[in-house]
């Protein structure tokens, strides 16, 4: 749609999904094959090209995809296929698009010995390009390739206007609709894909906070997305309770939240309120929204890769006053509801907030199931993303931390960590996976002791503050029973002593009620076995 707004005769594209050439074909009225372009026959393109233009899988490049642990080399299979049909035409302008990363992996690659040095003659530029400096109401970092006129691009962005989500939801709310990018304008009737989601429950609001503002390995996000600047990157999935989900408040008067439209995701992707996405199911609208590059951006590129200068270039508005809303609508698909039941080994994996350091470093309340059965306990992590330590929170630690620690310590914690004993010791822990699985009633639910343990987290913290010294001292025993006198090699300990009343703190609420944790799984996990033994 962008290139074709920018006066772009398209002769022929090919995508390997077919709901993506079945929406392609119907809002452009432009025949895409349905095709996987590694099996794709070169003799079969198109003679006499001028452009071409791709946007190859960034599954496998991509950093939430496994923490960046794709498999690159399968990537780089698309790539090369990708290059091979520009090397095959030779058009005048050709350009790719995919993650950032993408930029560092193809400039290796096209060095001598690199799976792309045959494509060295092609003259590819790598440029990382953030989107919301050309108008784009989302901050989409990209890797753009290839040999078009970087500068002559750069110069659009002094024409280009800045949008923020709150611009977006908005217009979207307005009788009549006037769509802030195009310029085009629709009854409110008739706008489709704008049905809101069930507002996020209480539980889901919470995970959704707890994954952005105190993951256990990320950086913190604003929660809920603020309305007044552009919004993070559109995702091609996520979920009601995933990092990526971008979360707002209905209503600043009200204390719910929701996750974004479909037609509110697609218009921060840069697409006219009339496009349609002809998806059988709601993930699939999803998706194709997710992993468009967005029209709003092709069309300036369109522009560029003609040559045309950003001063003589229509406005957006300008190019778009003739786009209808194609016929037939897409089947209506139902956005998702809040989950009522969850598998019964659901695992709960959440920091204590007053308990964690950047980097990973962190006290975490979690549930295991390695052993068959569930075992509720807090686990502490530090070091680095690779080189992931761990101290072992038991019976063991307790008795030495306790056998070394000095008699004014010993006055200051002990009060501290009898009262969370005796909230563990209390707690209905046998039925708090049924609650935490919705599947059973219980008295005590997972968050209710996370907020338990942050609030006897910061007040223990408190405490040592005016023990810093001998913390550091303690927080050696721990390491030293856990790893040895080397233990000064491990990553990371210097942050450790930096914030020796944090750490301290964990560890010896960590130690204390871990045991209690223990012995009343293991009771109940028995008894589980001996009832169905029974029947």
């Amino acid at each position: 749609m962008g290139l074709r707004l920018a006066g772009v005769e398209v002769v022929a594209s090919y995508d390997c999904w077919g709901p993506a050439n079945e929406t392609n074909f119907k809002n452009n009225a432009h025949q895409a094959q349905t095709v996987d372009i590694r099996r794709l026959s070169l003799d079969d393109l198109p003679p006499d090209i001028e452009i071409v233009v791709g946007s190859p899988p960034c599954t496998q490049f991509s950093f939430s995809n496994r923490g960046g642990g794709g498999d690159i080399a399968d990537g780089l299979k698309d790539i090369k296929t990708f290059l091979t049909i520009v090397d095959h035409l030779k058009p005048r302008v050709w350009a790719m698009e995919n993650v950032p990363r993408v930029a560092k992996i193809i400039e290796a690659e096209l060095q001598k010995g690199g799976v792309l040095e045959d494509f060295a003659h092609l003259n590819c530029g790598t440029h990382i390009i953030d989107m919301s400096e050309y108008g784009l109401p989302q901050r989409r970092r990209r890797c753009i390739a290839g040999n078009f006129d970087i500068n002559l691009l750069a110069s659009y962005r002094a024409h280009a206007e800045s949008y923020t989500l709150g611009d977006i939801i908005q217009a979207l709310a307005a009788e009549p609709i006037n769509d802030p990018l195009f310029g085009l304008r629709l009854a409110r009737k008739d706008l489709t894909e704008h049905v809101e989601e069930d507002a996020l429950s209480l539980e889901e609001a919470r995970i959704n906070r707890a994954n952005k503002a105190t993951h256990t390995v990320y950086n913190a996000m604003p929660f809920p997305d603020p309305l007044d600047r552009s919004v993070r990157t559109i995702t091609a999935t996520c979920t009601r309770v995933s990092r990526e989900s971008i979360i707002i408040s209905p209503d600043e008067s009200r204390s719910s939240y929701r996750r974004l439209t479909l037609r509110e995701r697609a218009c921060l992707q840069g697409f006219p309120i009339t496009y349609q996405f002809y998806g059988s199911s709601y993930s699939q609208k999803l998706k194709m929204i997710g992993n468009a590059v967005p029209p709003a951006f092709s069309y300036l590129l369109g522009h560029v890769i003609q040559g045309h200068e950003a001063d003589a270039t229509p406005s957006l508005k300008q190019a778009a006053t003739e786009l209808t809303t194609p016929e037939p609508l897409p089947v209506p698909t139902p956005p998702d509801r809040v989950g009522s039941r969850y598998p019964a080994n659901r695992t709960f994996k959440f920091a204590v907030p007053s308990l964690q350091l950047k980097s990973g470093v962190r006290f975490e309340l979690c549930n295991d199931y390695s052993s068959g059965d569930v075992q509720w306990r807090m686990a502490f992590y530090f070091g680095t993303s690779k080189a992931i330590q761990h101290v072992n929170l038991g019976t063991a630690l307790s008795q030495i931390l306790a056998e070394s620690m000095s008699s004014s310590i010993r006055a200051a914690v002990t009060p501290l960590l009898d009262a969370v004993k005796g909230y563990i010791a209390a707690a209905d822990v046998a039925n708090m996976q049924l609650v935490w699985a919705h599947q059973g009633p219980g008295g005590t639910r997972a968050f209710m002791v996370l907020d338990k343990l942050d609030e006897i987290g910061t007040i223990l913290m408190n405490a040592l503050q005016s023990h810093e010294a001998e913390a550091r001292q303690l927080i050696d025993v721990a390491l030293r029973m856990e790893h040895g006198n080397k233990f000064f090699d491990l990553p990371g300990i210097g942050k450790l002593h930096r914030h020796a009343a944090l750490i301290l703190a964990g560890l010896l609420i960590g130690s204390s009620i871990n045991p209690i944790f223990e012995a009343r799984c293991l009771k109940e996990n028995a008894k589980l076995r001996s009832a169905s033994s029974r029947r």
